[in-house]
């Protein structure tokens, strides 16, 4: 029962960094129909600047005060990662906008290219760890065979991040004049455009928030793991994009609902199963729901009026 319980926190932790990854996935293919396959690398990218400026805060400026140097970064990653998911939309995508459907894909599949070879050749191939920033943890209880069930502090700050950012972000599009335009781009860009509407403003802000939440994300994959490479954009990026089909995509909280299911089966499988077949696990699972609900778990079908 311990390890379960164990297992159900980790997995819960790991779901929600990648919630937080899919909700930029949900949000850029629900405003102008197109994956952005680069959005992972904006996430390792964001990892890098991340911890380059948490080395700078507590190695040169000598900031001992780790939540303070925390917040700091965060909002540091965050300006820097929006900028670069503005860049990115200027150049590569909205060029492109009006091509075939194709060619916004191959952009995004360079785009992570460039990304990836570019933090590899500015940073080194070689995987770039962290001084422990948050080590301590709450023992829940102890198992009859001596186990101890914890609950880390960053595992808290990973969940709770995770559920203030929904809120806000739910917030912003149900109920805000942005949010508002981005629906309106998301039914239709011209008849948006005809009534008023910003729509390259629009889309462009929603590059920026998707940059924002991954910032989020990998600072807190920085947090948890303490370590990060230039390769790690790839895997975490993919399994959250199938966070985002499995939860519906377009659906904010089914975004995080995707990544609480995807992280808490790579979790349980690694715990009770063979390690090497976790990410085998987690995408049948997508197929399996794809089956019998197209449309992801909270995604609404699309209804074309002829």
């Amino acid at each position: 029962m311990e390890i379960f319980v164990q297992q159900l926190i980790n997995g819960l932790t790991l779901g929600s960094i990648y919630g937080l990854i899919a909700i930029g996935y949900t949000m850029v293919f629900g405003i102008i129909g197109m994956v952005n396959f680069a959005h992972g690398d904006v996430f390792m990218l964001s990892a890098f600047i991340a911890l380059i400026f948490f080395l700078i805060l507590t190695t040169w400026l000598g900031i001992s005060s780790i939540v303070l140097a925390l917040f700091i970064v965060l909002i540091i990653a965050m300006i820097l990662t929006s900028l670069w998911g503005w860049a990115i939309e200027r150049i590569a995508y909205r060029p492109l906008r009006g091509s075939f459907r194709l060619a916004p894909l191959i952009s995004a599949i360079g785009v992570s290219i460039f990304l990836s070879n570019f933090v590899q050749v500015a940073q080194g191939a070689r995987n770039k760890p962290t001084p422990p920033m948050v080590g301590d943890v709450i023992v829940l209880f102890q198992g009859a065979s001596g186990y101890n069930v914890a609950l880390s502090y960053k595992q808290i700050i990973i969940m709770v991040v995770t559920a203030v950012l929904l809120t806000v972000f739910w917030y912003l599009v149900q109920k805000t004049s942005l949010g508002r335009a981005q629906r309106a781009c998301e039914q239709d860009r011209k008849m948006a455009a005809l009534l008023g509407i910003n729509v390259d403003r629009t889309i462009s802000l929603t590059f920026v928030i998707g940059a924002a939440l991954a910032a989020v994300a990998g600072t807190m994959y920085l947090l948890y793991y303490g370590v990060v490479s230039f390769n790690d954009g790839f895997v975490p990026g993919v399994k959250a994009f199938t966070a985002a089909v499995l939860g519906g995509i377009g659906s904010l909280p089914g975004a995080v609902i995707g990544g609480l299911i995807i992280g808490l089966i790579e979790t349980f499988w690694s715990a009770y199963f063979s390690i090497e077949y976790k990410d085998v696990a987690a995408f049948s699972i997508l197929a399996i729901v794809l089956i019998f609900m197209p449309s992801g778990i909270l995604g609404r079908p699309e209804v074309e009026k002829v």
